[in-house]
């Protein structure tokens, strides 16, 4: 990669966004012998950085498979802790599902691992890597995209915070990555158009810790206010995330710590005995964010650019890591990683997976909104027999692993240049 100090930069892929999703393709390329830029507008180490805040993300057993191969695995794991079994119930009705990780072989369905640690663990290792420079902070502000390259015009530093704006920096890419969320400015450049469904819901996220600390167990608890989750963290509390109505989700933000966890309690029962202490509690918006296409000139789209989706079934990141996988396996193995050929592949190769994962995602959304009698029979009867049948069982235990092709990484095969880390468990 070739750049003065301030004069123009030059790489074969300008990354825009550098979360956990862009984060994870920049580690992904280097070795594989393309130069590529990681622009990201807040520092990954600054409290206000949004991408790697306290909320609690769950990898699955391929998120796993593709940071073993990165190696960084072992680093992540050392803050993660894993879920050996899975507890579905509708609260205040007849249906429940219990699923083991044993009974399926593994030795756990996936991990749990806050979002600051895993930026933390991410952004390291890209620093000690020569093929990626971090351009950070910085801000894309303007985009131009032609048959020939990507044009990216960039304010850096101390321009952000508001003072004398400095005349921006440009950069010229082979193909830019929108890995900047669902309003990417890279995404609305090359003309890709989203659709967004709002759930009329917020996640309000936390943490409890209970008198029994939390042993690998995960709890999804489908209550009249809205889902309610509780995840396993590695220090033995719970993460909490709980979708609500803005309003309660308001009310309940601003409520003393009593009569929050009083809420909670009532809401999830006795099963992790009394709740007794809380973390810090934080709110975002739902919705369902999809993009129109994958692709466009000179642009690839990944991560919550390409789709965002309800936590319900906490298979947002994992589907994000999986554009980056495939991502890179296509960029790895072409001269031009931002020519139509390569580009078209990727849109092929991920389609399947975006609508499969996205469908599911909605549909459970959905299903256990729907409060009718008739509906809410059909449910709980769904999940008594969802927990006698062992197929269906092997194959939902199976689904963090998307739809379609694996990609190389999480096969536990290496891109190019360097060797594969070998698997600490197979599947």
């Amino acid at each position: 990669m070739s750049a003065s100090a301030t004069g123009p930069l030059h790489s074969d892929v300008a990354i825009v966004g550098g979360g956990m999703v862009g984060a994870s393709l920049a580690l992904a390329l280097a070795g594989t012998g393309r130069s590529v830029a990681l622009i990201e507008a807040v520092a990954h180490s600054s409290l206000a950085q949004p991408s790697f805040d306290e909320r609690t993300t769950a990898l699955g057993n391929g998120a796993r498979r593709i940071f073993e191969t990165l190696g960084v695995w072992q680093r992540i794991a050392a803050q993660a802790a894993p879920i050996r079994h899975i507890h579905v119930s509708d609260a205040g009705h007849f249906g429940f599902a219990r699923l083991e990780a044993a009974a399926h072989g593994l030795a756990a369905f996936g991990f749990t691992v806050s979002n600051r640690h895993l930026g933390t663990v991410l952004w390291d290792a890209l620093r000690l890597r020569r093929e990626v420079q971090i351009v950070s902070p910085a801000r894309v502000v303007h985009a131009q995209l032609s048959d020939e390259a990507a044009t990216l015009d960039i304010q850096e530093g101390a321009a952000l915070d508001g003072e004398a704006a400095r005349t921006p920096r440009r950069l010229h890419a082979r193909l830019v990555v929108a890995a900047d969320g669902a309003q990417s400015l890279v995404k609305q450049a090359a003309h890709i158009d989203s659709s967004t469904h709002d759930y009329g819901q917020v996640a309000l996220v936390t943490s409890v810790r209970t008198e029994r600390p939390a042993g690998g167990v995960a709890y999804e608890r489908f209550t009249a206010d809205g889902p309610l989750a509780l995840l396993p963290r590695h220090d033995g509390s719970y993460a909490v995330i709980w979708a609500l109505a803005p309003s309660a989700a308001e009310a309940l933000l601003a409520a003393p710590e009593e009569q929050f966890r009083e809420r909670l309690q009532q809401r999830f029962g006795w099963r992790e005995g009394r709740f007794l202490q809380l973390g810090r509690r934080a709110t975002y918006p739902l919705s369902l964010v999809q993009a129109h296409a994958s692709v466009g000139l000179r642009t690839a789209v990944i991560g919550n650019a390409a789709q965002a989706l309800h936590p319900v079934a906490a298979q947002g990141f994992n589907l994000g890591l999986r554009d980056a996988a495939v991502l890179a396996e296509l960029i790895s193995m072409t001269e031009d990683p931002g020519a139509a050929a390569p580009l078209a592949d990727y849109a092929r190769r991920r389609s399947a997976d975006r609508r499969g994962m996205i469908a599911f995602t909605d549909r459970l959304v959905r299903l256990f909104r729907d409060s009718r009698p008739v509906v809410t029979a059909a449910r709980d009867l769904g999940l008594l027999l969802f927990d006698l049948s062992p197929s269906a069982k092997q194959a939902l235990s199976r689904l963090s692993w998307g739809f379609g092709r694996l990609p190389r990484l999480a096969r536990g095969l290496p891109l190019t240049g360097r060797p594969a880390a070998t698997p600490r468990e197979l599947p």
